[in-house]
């Protein structure tokens, strides 16, 4: 395992999984435009069994590995991963991404500017279609009340082109994992990702938890990089349903207080009913059956989460978060034409 003496401001850590041909295609222009004097890269390889190490060795002697004999998955390989990390702050970035000139830049200066930050991403987009915001992050995430993700870019499944509508840097929800700064020591101190999500939403759940206990996020869009992510597919597999409906209720469960948590189980099941006929009569019943699946085994893992529940409640601070929309967003959506983020006219700090 190799290791710089000099401990760098900035860490980019690329956690990869049989990926050889993207780090190939991608890790050149992070390569380029990542400042050796200020930043170091890390790949995390998750047990691959591709020729990536190989691969890694030959072709880019500079980057520093940090080899698993196992595959952790997206949460705990990055918590492994952080714990070889002593930099001030750690980038989380797919292998997948193409970055740009200075893209470091902006998002080190916002931590830099105020303690309280906790994570900045850039702007995010489409690699594949550059001209559009990228599904996973676009210009920052947010919630509505139901758990429902979205950004500034994108509403459901509708990605907005980027014309320069979200330019100013705004006070966001979550950051997303394909591309998050992190101060590195409360990555450490508050939990990092949580194990048990394996991938899918992760992230969302641990800025919830960050923000709820005061800490800032923020998304400057004078970095922009370009991920090509996995969300231009029509339909998700049964496994990423499964995981995301799993994942989305168990952080509902561990962040709510008490005085919401009811109200919003009763209408999630509802809205997850709807989700899964959906599925069925649009002919993917091994979709439906993962709704199903993802429910059963919330209702399996809550008392296992109840520690984790209490630890969250007791350490929140923000009671009020002006990031969690209290309307729904399929109702926003769907019953008053509200396809843009813009249309929404969220409070912005």
């Amino acid at each position: 395992m190799k290791n710089n003496s000099h401990v760098k401001k900035v860490s980019v850590v690329i956690l990869n999984w049989n990926g050889a041909k993207l780090m190939e295609k991608f890790l050149p222009s992070v390569i380029t435009h990542t400042p050796p004097e200020i930043a170091e890269i890390v790949v995390a390889d998750n047990g691959s069994t591709d020729n990536s190490l190989e691969m890694l060795a030959d072709r880019f002697p500079s980057v520093r590995v940090i080899p698993f004999t196992t595959n952790y998955g997206f949460a705990e390989g990055y918590n492994q991963a952080l714990r070889y990390i002593d930099s001030e702050y750690a980038v989380l970035l797919n292998s997948d991404v193409e970055v740009t000139p200075n893209w470091l830049d902006a998002p080190v200066s916002t931590l830099d500017s105020d303690n309280n930050i906790a994570c900045v991403q850039p702007k995010i987009r489409a690699q594949l279609n550059k001209e559009y915001f990228e599904y996973a992050g676009a210009a920052g995430g947010y919630l509505d009340i139901y758990g429902y993700p979205f950004c500034r870019g994108r509403m459901l499944h509708l990605v907005e082109k980027d014309s320069g509508q979200y330019d100013t840097p705004a006070d966001i929800l979550w950051a997303t994992g394909a591309c998050l700064f992190i101060r590195t020591s409360i990555y450490k101190e508050e939990g990092g990702l949580d194990a048990k999500f394996f991938a899918h939403q992760e992230e969302v759940d641990m800025c919830w938890r960050l923000r709820c206990r005061g800490y800032r996020l923020v998304c400057n869009p004078q970095s922009v990089v370009y991920h090509v992510g996995g969300a231009t597919l029509s339909v998700e597999s049964p496994r990423k349903t499964f995981l995301n409906f799993r994942n989305n209720l168990l952080m509902l469960y561990k962040n709510l207080p008490e005085n919401k948590l009811r109200h919003v189980m009763r209408i999630r099941f509802w809205l997850d009913y709807i989700a899964a006929t959906k599925f069925l009569l649009s002919g993917y019943p091994k979709n439906a059956h993962a709704v199903y699946k993802a429910r059963k085994e919330f209702y399996q893992l809550k008392a296992s989460y109840l520690p984790v529940r209490n630890e969250n409640l007791a350490k929140t601070t923000l009671k009020e978060i002006p990031e969690l929309m209290r309307k729904s967003l399929i109702v926003q959506f769907y019953l008053k034409g509200k396809k843009a983020y813009s249309d929404l006219k969220l409070y912005q700090r």
